[in-house]
């Protein structure tokens, strides 16, 4: 009687686990998946920035919700005077909670007066509107070239700084 009693108890046990170890996956799965985004924001009618992506994955049914556009991003951001910029990526991550975005992989900031950052990662805080990183950057302003690892400026390029500069190149206009 008690090894059938110990039997019963290890099958049932055995199939609450599996159920569990199911809801656990599920939980890691992104709670909504969208396709071919070209979402617009607008203030007041004017256009303010234009998010284009083949994918976002919604991850905000995790404690620490986060989108992920594991395909990439194309974001063209309009300032008071409709004057264009744009950032490129092959990948990035919002962080809901913090405002923090992680551009990664070939990113690339240029603004319509034609300041323009290469890197592999950038950080963007959207609270302070501030952009870094500690990694590989090149930075075109006026007519030079700048290589150095880290970049720390404010969204306008007013305050940026190549940091840990490794070469500087005059180009010929």
């Amino acid at each position: 009687m008690v090894i059938a009693f110990a039997m019963a108890m290890f099958v049932s046990c055995g199939k609450d686990l599996s159920d569990v170890q199911k809801i656990g996956l599920a939980a890691n799965e992104p709670i909504g998946v969208a396709q071919d985004i070209n979402l617009k924001y607008t203030d007041s009618g004017r256009l303010k920035a234009n998010l284009i992506s083949p994918k976002m994955l919604d991850y905000s049914n995790r404690d620490f919700a986060f989108s992920e556009f594991d395909e990439g991003i194309h974001l063209y951001i309009y300032d008071d005077e409709n004057n264009k910029s744009t950032v490129i990526s092959d990948y990035a991550i919002v962080y809901d909670r913090t405002g923090l975005i992680d551009l990664q992989g070939h990113v690339v900031l240029a603004t319509y007066t034609n300041d323009t950052l290469f890197a592999e990662q950038l950080y963007y805080d959207q609270n302070r509107q501030w952009m870094s990183t500690n990694q590989p950057v090149t930075f075109r302003t006026g007519s030079d070239l700048i290589h150095g690892t880290g970049f720390d400026s404010d969204v306008h390029f007013k305050e940026a700084e190549v940091l840990e500069i490794n070469g500087i190149i005059t180009l010929d206009e």
